[in-house]
């Protein structure tokens, strides 16, 4: 359901560029989804947690988690078709094990895992193809949807170490998430966000879509995932994302992806699978119970 959900959301910001700009795509949909998110606390008798802690910690999660990932990609989407900014989505996963080895929380010995991180990155480099000057998709918004897809994995493992165990429910974080990263991008807007708005039926539907189900619903869905299974494994939405991004590009907008850029797609989600391998000693059981501990630990 989540990869459903995220991955219509690029065919709804290629929609909604028609009627506002990228800035604005981004403040609308964390209104829209703060919106839903509230609703659900007002009809659950909860109130958002009171620790400055908390708070402080959301305010690292939402910038990298939603205010600076939902921009670029929306700024991407002005050049990049929407199943291929799915497809540079689904690297999340390979940023979000890096930045594990780079912390220490994930180890270089398991050499498969290490495998899949090489194996995915030659996938997103045969995506760009930089060798072919012609055929290249090595564009500024492609590079763009790729730093976005960079700052998700910051995002999820930033929440992942910090967000976890403070008591508060899934709905109140991403009712915080949402509204700081609406506070963030209000800021934002004097210097990137003022465009005129050309108000069109097919772009105000399209971004309150984006809203209600592509960032609220979606939200509360991402951070159940982070309790139940962990922030790494939550990342791996990505497996199907991009399939869903890439089949409603080609049936709703006639996007047409190249043999390279699929074949680029299955390598990286390849890769994908491999990083997800944990080792296991010869002779062990691992139950589901003990794997989601090992999961959270």
């Amino acid at each position: 359901m989540l990869a459903l959900l995220w991955g219509s959301s690029f065919l709804w910001m290629k929609l909604a560029l028609g009627s506002l700009a990228p800035l604005q795509i981004s403040l609308v949909r964390t209104f829209f989804g703060a919106a839903v998110l509230f609703v659900v606390l007002v009809t659950a008798r909860m109130t958002l947690p009171r620790d400055r802690r908390i708070w402080g910690h959301m305010l690292v999660v939402a910038l990298f988690g939603s205010a600076i990932p939902f921009t670029l990609f929306a700024i991407g989407g002005q050049t990049v078709d929407s199943g291929v900014s799915g497809v540079l989505n689904s690297t999340t996963p390979l940023f979000a094990l890096a930045i594990g080895l780079v912390l220490g929380t994930e180890k270089f010995s398991n050499l498969v895992r290490m495998l899949g991180l090489g194996t995915g990155f030659a996938g997103v480099l045969l995506i760009f193809a930089p060798w072919q000057a012609a055929n290249s998709i090595a564009s500024w918004g492609a590079v763009l949807c790729l730093i976005g897809a960079a700052s998700y994995a910051v995002g999820y493992s930033y929440a992942g170490r910090k967000l976890v165990n403070t008591g508060a429910t899934s709905t109140q974080l991403a009712a915080m998430q949402l509204t700081t990263a609406m506070g963030l991008l209000i800021l934002a807007v004097p210097f990137g966000g003022l465009e005129p708005v050309h108000l069109h039926w097919i772009g105000i539907v399209a971004v309150a879509i984006l809203g209600i189900f592509g960032t609220g619903v979606a939200f509360i869905l991402n951070y159940r995932v982070i309790a139940d299974e962990g922030a790494t494994t939550a990342t791996t939405v990505g497996y199907l994302l991009p399939v869903v991004s890439v089949l409603l590009g080609a049936i709703f907008l006639g996007e047409q992806l190249n043999t390279r850029v699929v074949a680029g797609m299955i390598v990286v989600l390849l890769g994908v699978a491999l990083t997800r391998r944990q080792p296991v000693s010869a002779g062990q059981k691992v139950s589901p119970n003990e794997t989601r501990d090992l999961v959270k630990r």
